[in-house]
């Protein structure tokens, strides 16, 4: 699948960011929206020049809130910020170099104490800003795996999360972009009412779907 959505799409280039805060600050912003509307939002910031974790920590929340409208629900964003800046300064000094010296299990369960911060954007801060080679899993895998038979409907996040860490080496680089990878065939073609026809995953989903999922599939493509 990788080698298949890589060959077809290139690589992503991701995570977005200029630097660690600014993929963190991402990461939490880019819960329950699309990435454009982070952008803007952190376009907001760079302008601002708060995009440092003493600025943001010294930015009043209204402020804070008001910078980082454009992604949506802006004032629970602005308190998730704070509250992960709260931590940060409490138990590294605001210094993020010192917080990914800690073992990676350690800050992750660090990191998921904190209100707001779910698994997901856990591992996006532990694999985009610290490099640390743990998969990312959003709804568009979910989404993916499933309609290929690879996880059941009620696979937990860890469940998800173990298929690839067991079966992939512990590689940030190919975690990056296997995630990167899967989240653009999830918005542009696995989407909620799939586009399958052009889809760089089409074949393997017609190799190993039974026939009544490609029964589905072939009506799907032609509505």
């Amino acid at each position: 699948m990788h080698r298949a959505m890589l060959h077809a799409l290139g690589p992503q280039g991701w995570w977005p960011g200029r630097t660690r805060c600014e993929v963190i600050v991402g990461a939490i912003l880019t819960q329950n929206t699309a990435w454009t509307n982070v952008a803007r939002a952190i376009a907001n910031l760079r302008r601002a020049r708060v995009l440092t974790p003493e600025a943001l920590a010294a930015l009043p929340a209204p402020k804070l809130a008001r910078l980082i409208r454009p992604s949506g629900y802006y004032k629970t964003k602005a308190g998730r910020v704070k509250r992960f800046l709260s931590f940060l300064r409490a138990r590294y000094a605001l210094n993020l170099s010192r917080m990914f010296t800690r073992r990676p299990s350690i800050l992750r369960e660090e990191l998921l104490a904190v209100s707001g911060i779910g698994p997901e954007t856990a591992d996006s801060i532990l694999l985009y800003a610290g490099g640390v080679p743990v998969f990312v899993v959003d709804a568009y895998t979910r989404r993916i795996l499933g309609r290929h038979g690879l996880i059941r409907p009620d696979a937990t996040y860890d469940a998800v999360q173990a298929l690839f860490m067991k079966n992939l080496p512990p590689d940030t680089a190919l975690y990056n972009e296997y995630h990167a990878l899967l989240v653009a065939v999830g918005k542009d073609f696995c989407r909620p009412i799939p586009r399958c026809a052009r889809c760089p995953l089409r074949g393997d989903l017609e190799r190993h779907r039974p026939a009544s999922a490609r029964r589905f599939l072939r009506l799907k493509t032609r509505n």
